[in-house]
């Protein structure tokens, strides 16, 4: 992307860097890892473990053929019981340390000890008739999240898009810095999920150095046009089961992914912001800030 990428749209410009994003990513990097005939091993089944493990059978074997007696079989069992106890538990202490920084492999763990996944059951709607298919439960539970979802006054429009546009082509420096674009792909977390755009946080950390320039021209042309890409305003929403009756839509909150390059922009926002209400540069009313973050609403409003 370069000076001619300038002239275009956010949008043209977003595609043109999304279609060769995924093309690379679906072309070098491997959508899984190759498993074992026997499945997947589990993460705490070491090198070490998976000997203990062969000579338990072997001597079993043995056993069988009359060339080890049962108490030399019942040690090997023994020590073969332990060793596992020791590793699971190792496992699980490990991931109790690193739960700041690895969320998703601790919770991944949790939920592979549980026998049955919890998913949405039959709702009430509101003639309270039990609906049970999966598509008339997210039409349900999309018609309860936009009920109570309320828009709040945001910033009003600036500016027309044809006096945006001439500002932009008037001023000459740049509100995103490309080394600030790199410094925030850098921080990502590797752990996250993914967004509806297909990007994954560790492909963009890893390729910080690369895509740092032209995303820093799609956040900059984005930011003097007040124009969004279409992904950024795409959410895969997961509705949470809080507490109560599960036959209540009532009692689900709304989890939502969202495009990673689209928080990134909202970072660099909200960092200026903060600057901007430090320096009391606007008045408290103006400001769109409550407890660091930027409001859903307001910031989409904002953005767009």
């Amino acid at each position: 992307m370069g000076q001619g990428s300038r002239r275009q749209g956010v949008q043209e410009c977003w595609s043109l860097f999304k279609c060769h994003f995924l093309h690379a990513q679906e072309w070098c990097i491997p959508l899984r890892k190759k498993s074992s005939k026997g499945g997947r091993r589990p993460a705490w089944l070491n090198k070490e473990l998976l000997a203990e493990i062969r000579r338990k059978r072997k001597v079993h074997g043995m056993w069988k053929e009359g060339q080890a007696t049962w108490e030399e079989y019942r040690n090997v069992v023994r020590a073969c019981r332990d060793a596992t106890r020791k590793a699971k538990a190792h496992l699980e202490l490990k991931l109790a340390r690193d739960v700041k920084n690895n969320k998703k492999g601790f919770f991944n763990y949790i939920s592979s000890k549980r026998k049955a996944r919890d998913n949405v059951g039959p709702l009430l709607n509101e003639a309270g008739v039990l609906v049970m298919e999966d598509a008339e439960k997210a039409e349900l539970l999309n018609a309860f999240f936009a009920s109570v979802f309320s828009v709040k006054a945001g910033p009003q429009e600036s500016q027309a898009p044809d006096v945006r546009e001439e500002a932009y082509r008037e001023y000459d420096y740049p509100l995103v810095e490309e080394d600030c674009v790199r410094d925030r792909l850098s921080d990502l977390d590797a752990h996250k999920s993914m967004g509806p755009d297909g990007m994954h946080p560790r492909v963009l950390r890893d390729l910080a150095d690369v895509i740092a320039e032209p995303l820093s021209i799609i956040f900059e042309r984005s930011w003097r046009t007040g124009q969004v890409p279409k992904d950024w305003r795409k959410a895969n929403v997961i509705p949470i089961f809080k507490k109560g009756k599960k036959e209540d839509p009532a009692n689900y909150r709304p989890v939502s992914l969202t495009s990673i390059p689209g928080k990134v922009m909202e970072q660099l926002i909200l960092e200026v912001i903060k600057q901007v209400e430090e320096k009391k540069v606007i008045r408290s009313r103006q400001a769109w800030i409550h407890q660091g973050e930027i409001m859903p609403d307001q910031s989409d409003s904002f953005l767009r």
